[in-house]
């Protein structure tokens, strides 16, 4: 029987998604590049090998538009006979890509497959594909169901903190703890293994994540004000950065890893992704995570460490206080608020800090869950080898 292993993850360090951010002068190709050609050097893979390379991409216009997984591999100067699909799960397009890569290694359609991928919203900033020339992103029929009521993810994060009972501090403390712990990871050189180095045209080499805050408190967050409700409690200060990045991921069998000389981080143990009402839309990771862990036939006991995406604090605090896990295992080197979130490349930039932090810990068993646009998520548990 055939397995999914990841051999090696790999991420670049994720900018500010806005002009003059440290990658913002990228093209969005050539940072997918930068991660395919890091993950072949670092493995000794030989490209021609490869037989798929599933990349996440959420706003796939403008830059990003094309099939920017298949452009990713001609501007890494892999051989053209390697194809590149891109995947819109959106925010967790990338870790759609995981699984697709996984399920086509176990089925035998791939031996060798990457899986990661790209945004950068300072160059494709998001909402781009949703300008007046290209219309609504659902039709009628979709309006009349859900009465016509806004999609808007700001206000179904604060939907989700008045059901959970979350308030303004309790949000505010996740965001500190977040870069708390992100700033820890750093200054310790947790992310050294895991990041590959940008050198920009000037020369500066970018090696570490842009969005990182020092010196926090509960008293300036306070005072950030609350855009998607009047008096609500979700600010930019407790929501996910717009950020700029790429992650890769290297799966293949146990097999065939042991052929190619390979020492294998984790074995994708299982995957699932499960849908949630569109209006409050960010909940997913709940139902998610009870599925994946039903399947695995695991319980909360058995996981080590969890990467739940911030997109919005209430998101990740809600799914914390709704199963009950340990705080102090959740986003353990900080997540989304602290780290930023490029959204089709967040899944693998997750992935990549889990596999990583699982090694470097000794923790059997990870998991993963992100919410999703239009209400979904992904949920993944991985098995340290």
């Amino acid at each position: 029987m055939r397995d999914a292993v990841i051999v090696d993850a790999v991420r670049t360090p994720v900018g500010k998604g806005k002009p003059g951010g440290a990658l913002s002068g990228i093209h969005p190709v050539d940072l997918s590049a930068h991660v395919l050609g890091a993950l072949a050097e670092r493995n000794g893979l030989d490209p021609v090998t490869v037989d798929d390379v599933v990349w996440g991409c959420v706003s796939q216009v403008g830059e990003q538009a094309g099939c920017v997984g298949r452009y990713a591999v001609l501007a890494a100067g892999w051989p053209e006979s390697v194809p590149g699909v891109t995947v819109d799960r959106q925010c967790g397009s990338s870790q759609q890509a995981v699984h697709q890569a996984a399920a086509g290694v176990i089925a035998g359609q791939y031996d060798i497959a990457i899986a990661g991928g790209v945004e950068v919203m300072s160059r494709v900033p998001m909402g781009s594909t949703r300008g007046e020339n290209f219309g609504k992103p659902f039709g009628p029929l979709v309006g009349e169901r859900y009465d016509h009521v806004v999609f808007n993810q700001g206000i179904g994060a604060e939907m989700i903190a008045e059901e959970f009972g979350l308030t303004r501090a309790d949000l505010d403390q996740h965001a500190l703890d977040s870069h708390a712990r992100a700033v820890r990871a750093i200054d310790e050189g947790r992310f050294k293994g895991q990041i590959a180095p940008v050198t920009l045209a000037d020369g500066t080499v970018v090696d570490t994540d842009e969005g990182v805050r020092r010196g926090g408190t509960l008293e300036k967050l306070g005072q950030l004000a609350t855009p998607f409700k009047e008096g609500g409690v979700i600010s930019a200060g407790n929501a996910s950065q717009i950020s700029d990045g790429a992650a890769a991921l290297l799966v293949t069998t146990s097999e065939i890893a042991a052929r190619n000389g390979w020492t294998p981080i984790a074995r994708f143990h299982t995957g699932t992704v499960t849908g949630v009402d569109p209006v409050t839309m960010l909940k997913g990771p709940i139902p998610a995570t009870a599925k994946v862990l039903q399947r695995a036939g695991l319980t909360h006991a058995d996981i080590g460490a969890y990467e739940i995406n911030e997109a919005f604090a209430s998101v990740s605090l809600g799914w914390q206080r709704q199963t009950g896990a340990d705080y102090d295992l959740l986003n353990p080197n900080g997540g989304a608020m602290a780290l930023g979130h490029p959204l089709g490349a967040s899944g693998a930039r997750l992935m990549t800090t889990l596999v990583h932090h699982m090694r470097d810990n000794g923790i059997r068993y990870g998991l993963q869950s992100m919410c999703e646009g239009g209400g979904m998520a992904n949920a993944t548990v991985l098995e340290l080898l």
